[in-house]
């Protein structure tokens, strides 16, 4: 008998894992992945999240990393405003290496780790007057439906979280409609030690370097057309005034990986027996990059409330940790949905461009916000 259930292994679902197993409870953590694998992302970890992962004693993962000193902005017009971390700086990983580090940390602790395995939905125990979650549901080795009980489930199965839609708690969201083509390159030229967020009407790329040579390069819009992923991500690199001599010479490695569309809605941290950590809470592109600091404080939060209902009881632990994710990180939401409003309006985004231009210090200002250095 397992005292808690995770669905997912990534970074919500291995920090969670590790803090439950540390703290004595007996826990099982399921993905349908095998580590290490690949996981289309910006691949950076900013002070903020660097600043979790040092409080929990998980910076190990972050080892090996490329230091990053801050973020550089650009815009169509020639825009070009750099904002430093200062003292802080954050970290370039492949997220590959990142994740399998926070796994390993997890199993390291005590919690069983099962790879390879499928879950397809949630035990519902609908003989309470309130419906609560007592499990979960796997394919088996035969294919068949197998049940595992347990008194607590963490959802942390991913943006299009299998639990959380099956039980209708998180759905696609009408808007914003964006899709990210990501893929890693050699060779680009005028790298520094800074990430790079390229705001374009109607699109943005974001550009890291990352061990090894290798850089990562992405692009957000709101239409993938139906070119081939690699044609549309080249496209978008060499069509750009900023960006296409830097790429010009530079050589694509593997295959580009298409997510989405990326925005996903829910109101809600879970249900009785279920509390819903990472992506799967809900999801929109976050072009600040604090996708891992939302994924790793959301899987602090998520196990601290696991624990305290395994002692006092599951009824109500799904609403304190909605109020909770709500203290963390209702600012720092509405600062992203601001942002990506600019990248949806020309207007917006040439009058941002003006400010950038007679007021610097102010975009430096959104930039270490965006770095979570209030967090660090």
């Amino acid at each position: 008998m397992f005292d808690v259930l995770i669905a997912g292994a990534g970074p919500a679902g291995a920090v969670a894992a590790t803090l439950l197993a540390r703290s004595g409870a007996r826990v099982l953590v399921l993905d349908r992945a095998r580590f290490p694998r690949d996981k289309l992302c910006g691949d950076t970890l900013n002070p903020g999240a660097l600043a979790v992962l040092a409080r929990l004693g998980l910076d190990a993962a972050a080892a090996g990393g490329l230091r990053l000193d801050g973020m550089m902005v650009t815009g169509a017009d020639g825009v070009r405003v750099v904002g430093r971390y200062g003292s802080l700086s954050g970290r370039a990983l492949v997220r590959r290496t990142f994740d399998a580090a926070l796994v390993s940390a997890a199993a390291a602790a005590g919690a069983r780790v099962e790879e390879g395995v499928l879950v397809d939905g949630a035990v519902t125990d609908s003989s309470a007057s309130v419906p609560s979650i007592a499990g979960l549901v796997i394919k088996g080795k035969d294919g068949r439906p197998l049940r595992i009980a347990a008194p607590i489930v963490i959802a942390a199965d991913g943006r299009y979280s299998r639990v959380a839609r099956a039980l209708g708690l998180s759905r696609a969201a009408p808007r914003p409609r964006r899709w990210a083509i990501g893929g890693y390159f050699q060779d680009v030229a005028g790298t520094t030690s800074l990430g790079e967020m390229h705001v374009r009407r109607g699109h943005y790329i974001g550009v890291a370097p990352l061990p090894g040579g290798l850089t990562n390069a992405c692009v957000v819009t709101p239409d993938p057309s139906e070119r081939p992923m690699k044609d549309l991500l080249l496209s978008a690199l060499r069509s750009d005034g900023q960006l296409r001599d830097r790429f010009a010479a530079a050589r694509i490695v593997g295959e580009p990986i298409c997510l989405g569309p990326l925005a996903v809605d829910c109101d809600v941290a879970g249900m009785p027996g279920l509390l819903l950590a990472g992506d799967a809470g809900g999801f929109v592109d976050p072009m600040t990059g604090d996708g891992l600091r939302f994924a790793l404080r959301g899987g602090e939060l998520a196990a601290l409330e696991a624990l305290r209902a395994l002692e006092h009881g599951a009824a109500h632990a799904h609403l304190r940790l909605l109020a909770a994710r709500r203290r963390e990180f209702a600012h720092k939401w509405r600062f992203n949905r601001g942002l990506r409003a600019m990248v949806a309006y020309p207007g917006a985004l040439r009058a941002a461009g003006y400010g950038a231009t007679v007021a610097p210090a102010l975009l430096q200002r959104i930039i270490r916000y965006a770095g979570d250095l209030h967090a660090a």
